[in-house]
């Protein structure tokens, strides 16, 4: 660890990283003690919660979806027990609703798997106001279009019928885009 690090990473090193890939967990504990951090691992939300009840860390990534529930769940149990640490949510299934559920629930980033090690620190350490960095690979605006249907497709309680009325479009047509596969 170099003293940049150090002084970035602040007083108390702690980091809870919360993923059900116990492979990937691993080799990003590995690489965030390599960086300053002290990290403890969870493999579910039960056992993130219990790690939050014991000590409530002041950094923490957080995967989306796990075996046993969502990792809002967990992202919420660190609020409540220490409202200054700084949540970055991982997931494999990048969506702007959930990125926006996870914001407004306390996270401070949200990235899509795969996200490296300098990744992960870069939005642990980020400062709260300051704007992130252009994406290296921004969505397409085929994939914009794309998450915002299946955004009102969900709000509507994936109801094909009431979400083609609400994005006035014809609902054959909305079958069609919701049977692809989603673009890059």
């Amino acid at each position: 660890m170099n003293a940049e690090n150090a002084a970035r990473i602040g007083e108390d090193p702690s980091l809870l990283l919360v993923d059900d890939d116990e492979i990937f967990v691993t080799r990003l504990s590995r690489a965030m003690e390599r960086r300053g951090f002290q990290p403890r691992i969870a493999t579910s939300v039960a056992a993130a919660r219990e790690m939050v009840a014991q000590a409530a860390p002041a950094y923490a990534v957080v995967d989306l979806r796990l075996e046993d529930g969502s990792g809002l769940d967990v992202v919420d149990a660190l609020r409540s027990r220490r409202e200054s640490c700084r949540i970055v949510v991982l997931t494999g299934y990048g969506a702007i609703a959930t990125a926006v559920a996870a914001v407004k629930m306390g996270a401070a980033d949200y990235l899509s798997k795969p996200a490296d090690a300098d990744e992960v620190m870069n939005a642990l350490l980020a400062q709260a106001n300051a704007l992130p960095p252009p994406p290296e690979n921004p969505m397409s605006a085929d994939r914009v279009r794309w998450e915002h249907i299946q955004r009102v497709f969900e709000q509507c309680d994936r109801n094909v019928s009431e979400t083609a009325r609400r994005l006035h479009m014809h609902r054959r047509t909305l079958q069609r885009i919701l049977a692809k596969r989603s673009p890059r």
